[in-house]
Order: C-alpha cells, then sequence, then structure tokens
C-alpha cells in the first residue's frame, strides 16, 4: 500500500511540474558588433504603444564581452513587437547626443534598417508567435 501511495504521489509531482512549464515564447537577441566593452549594453522589448515612448514592456541589460552582449525575453505573448537596443557606455541609462543632435553611442533595433531620423516601430517590427525566436542586432 505504501508503494502505491508513493507512486501515485510521483505521479502527482510530475503532473504538477508539467503544468508549471512557461506559457510564453522566448527571444535571445544576439549583439556582435560592439564598438568597445565600456559600459553596458541595455535592450528594451517594445509594442507599438511603447515603442520611442519610455521603457519597453521588458527591459534588460548585459555587460559586453569582446564586442559581444547576449539576452533573452522570457514568457513573451504571442504578438507584435520590436527590440530597441543601446550601448551605454557611461551607464547613464539614457542616449547622449551630441549639440547637433547625432546620437554619440551606437544603438540599433530589430529590423536593422538604419535610417536618418528617429526610428519607426514598421521597420523595427517582428511576429511572435508560437516558437521562440532569434534575432540579431546590429549598431
Amino acid at each position: 500500500m505504501k508503494s502505491l501511495a508513493l507512486a501515485l504521489a510521483f505521479l502527482l509531482v510530475h503532473f504538477i511540474g508539467l503544468a508549471q512549464e512557461t506559457e510564453g515564447i522566448d527571444i535571445t537577441v544576439t549583439i556582435d558588433n560592439v564598438v568597445n566593452n565600456n559600459g553596458k549594453v541595455i535592450a528594451s522589448l517594445h509594442t507599438e504603444d511603447t515603442f520611442m515612448k519610455g521603457p519597453g514592456i521588458q527591459n534588460l541589460d548585459s555587460s559586453i564581452e569582446d564586442g559581444k552582449v547576449s539576452f533573452t525575453f522570457k514568457n513573451v505573448a504571442p504578438g507584435t513587437y520590436a527590440i530597441m537596443a543601446l550601448h551605454d557606455e557611461n551607464e547613464n541609462r539614457s542616449m547622449d547626443f551630441y549639440e547637433n543632435g547625432m546620437p554619440k553611442e551606437s544603438y540599433g533595433m530589430s529590423g536593422n534598417e538604419m535610417t536618418l531620423g528617429p526610428p519607426s516601430f514598421i521597420d523595427a517590427k517582428f511576429n511572435v508567435t508560437q516558437e521562440d525566436l532569434e534575432l540579431n542586432i546590429r549598431f
């Protein structure tokens, strides 16, 4: 009887473990052309409503090793998103600009579209469906 109870307990624990699996998609982002190892790289996952309007729905930062960083946004619900990344060399958590308005620090976004002027959600957007994603962003 004890072995039956033990077997049922293990079965119950197994099913509870399966129920605890993540429900969202993981998005892994790699940036491999950071100009130096100073500071950190900050990356933000955005919806159209948050794009260029402040923090994203998930915000991560990473130290730089040999000009490379990697991030993973976890448990992302299906939908349309964009990722913005900034090489925050002086770690002040914001983009610095020259007097003429040009950025002092490197930046990039999903879609890797580099146009003059501010970035657009349309150029940076991508769809999250049912599978994990791997993206490469260029500065």
